[in-house]
């Protein structure tokens, strides 16, 4: 389609250009050397440059340019002198033998106008090829983030559920009503995770309020030793990957009260701003076990922000104190 429309337009142009007093001798001249332009950019374009020249065959291509480009000119001298000519002239016509021969002419009349219409033709067809290709990555590059962002989320799920119910089958031992409680939470974790886990984001409200309903079912387990504060700051709507926090959290609690015996605290906050969601989580942990907080959970987060905010979202770990930290933020949006 887009070959037809370049042809067709370079021809129309062609013929613009000419003096109108001796038109048909000039569409015949004209249609002549516009047949031998097309089969001249198509040859240069397809054999040439994509079987040579792209495959860094660079002695053979020059050799077939020089040859193609001197026995096209011939073709479309003999064209003209034996087909186009006899229609309009009944001058003498030249031999073969001076149409091979007369290389200036052949030149200057052929050989200049097949390469300067090749030339026009090929710098079309690389443009348009530039643009499929960058319209092509892109789309591939979307699919990977899509289909990354889905093995992330099948890994990241069940880590969570794993912990979660080993929590609730230890309640179900020790405290049957308190495991009725936490099963009747979990189904609200759950159905969160089924229906808005699905989505490529959430609100911040709707994360954080299953934070809240996960910090209650553990709060069961760990009772008077455990001491949570939440601060929550939602002035503005903005939207996270989900699971997102729910994931910090539940790291804080696995690497945090569950490995550490006695009293243990965990702070957690969010803020919205016009600028930024800031998210912090912390909790205390003891410095007698390695902490290092790697594993799929961590990872996970640390690749989804990647593929959801590359280059535009902050996060700060650090230990300071038996405390260890972490510190999100992510871009505010409506």
């Amino acid at each position: 389609m887009h070959q037809t429309a370049f042809w067709i337009a370079l021809f129309v142009f062609g013929i613009w250009q000419h003096d109108r007093q001796n038109f048909i001798q000039i569409l015949y001249y004209d249609i002549g050397h516009w047949i031998f332009q097309i089969i001249g950019a198509n040859f240069i374009y397809s054999v040439l440059i994509r079987k040579f020249f792209e495959r860094k065959k660079y002695v053979l291509f020059t050799i077939g340019f020089a040859f193609g480009i001197y026995l096209l000119g011939v073709l479309n001298r003999i064209f003209i002198v034996y087909a186009a000519e006899p229609l309009f002239t009944d001058e003498p016509q030249d031999s073969i033998i001076d149409i091979f021969t007369d290389i200036q002419y052949l030149l200057f009349h052929y050989l200049l106008p097949i390469i300067s219409g090749a030339f026009i033709f090929i710098s079309m067809k690389f443009m348009l090829r530039y643009k499929d290709e960058k319209q092509n990555t892109l789309q591939l590059q979307k699919e990977k983030s899509e289909l990354e962002l889905k093995v992330l989320r099948a890994q990241l799920n069940p880590h969570f559920l794993f912990n979660t119910l080993n929590n609730i089958y230890s309640l179900s031992i020790t405290d049957p009503d308190s495991a009725s409680r936490s099963i009747s939470r979990l189904s609200d974790i759950l159905d969160y995770i089924l229906y808005q886990g699905q989505k490529d984001l959430v609100s911040v409200g709707d994360e954080f309020n299953i934070v809240k309903e996960y910090i209650a079912l553990e709060t069961i387990r760990y009772d008077e030793r455990l001491k949570v504060s939440v601060e929550e700051k939602i002035d503005l709507p903005s939207r996270i990957p989900p699971l997102l926090y729910l994931s910090f959290v539940e790291n804080a609690f696995k690497h945090g009260a569950e490995k550490t015996n006695g009293h243990i605290e965990i702070r957690i906050s969010i803020e919205t701003t016009t600028e930024h969601a800031i998210f912090m989580v912390e909790n205390q942990f003891s410095e007698k076990l390695h902490d290092s907080r790697s594993g799929i959970g961590l990872e996970n987060i640390k690749r989804q922000l990647e593929l959801n905010y590359p280059n535009r979202y902050s996060l700060g770990i650090k230990k300071a104190d038996s405390w260890f930290k972490v510190k999100l933020m992510t871009p505010g949006n409506d």
